[in-house]
């Protein structure tokens, strides 16, 4: 009896011992990734209301909807009031034609994207560049010559505008109440009776215009 006793307890203890051994450890869960609130992206948007005061105001069908109408109707006239022609209700355009905005609406800030000066800056970069007025190689030599006989300047008709010649050139530019720049200019070449080039003429009837 005590043999089957003993039997009994080892059985049982080799059981548990096999049942512990087979039974996974639970492995430590992981914090959720706690991952950081963006906040999203306010998007603005006209409501019913106000589309169909705009389609009242620009004279298209009141439907109240922003179709392709109101849209193209928008795009006109945006540019003509200083924004930028996205042929969408934003703030700055309902601003411009003075709709109401909503409480909602008025926490979203004017884009600066919905103003047209990007726009006319790109078009200011494309005026024509002055044209600099440039003596030639004869005029600056008998400019020299001049200068020499007037007793302005002591070197030799290179053809230059070199320091000494341009110190003569201010000497006398200041005896003729002229601005002494020390460059040969149109006036200075009028001046002295030394003829103009013909791209010369060309560039100062263009500057007159």
């Amino acid at each position: 009896m005590k043999k089957f006793i003993f039997l009994l307890l080892v059985s049982l203890i080799a059981s548990v011992s096999v049942n512990a051994q087979m039974t996974p450890t639970p492995t430590p869960s992981k914090p959720a990734a706690t991952s950081e609130t963006k906040p999203k992206k306010q998007i603005f948007r006209a409501n019913k209301e106000q589309v169909m005061a705009v389609q009242k105001m620009l004279k298209v069908t009141e439907t109240g909807k922003l179709d392709d109408t109101t849209r193209a109707a928008v795009k006109k006239y945006q540019p003509e009031n200083g924004l930028k022609a996205t042929g969408t209700l934003n703030r700055a355009t309902l601003e411009k034609m003075g709709i109401e905005l909503t409480d909602k609406q008025k926490e979203i800030p004017v884009s600066p994207k919905s103003f047209a000066s990007a726009e006319t800056k790109s078009t200011d970069s494309t005026k024509p560049k002055k044209t600099i007025f440039r003596a030639s190689k004869e005029q600056i030599m008998q400019a020299q010559k001049m200068l020499k006989t007037n007793n302005f300047y002591t070197g030799e008709e290179t053809g230059k505008l070199d320091d000494a010649t341009r110190d003569g050139l201010k000497k006398y530019q200041t005896a003729n109440s002229l601005t002494a720049t020390g460059t040969l200019n149109k006036v200075t070449l009028e001046k002295m009776g030394i003829a103009l080039t013909d791209k010369q003429k060309e560039n100062s009837m263009k500057e007159s215009q």
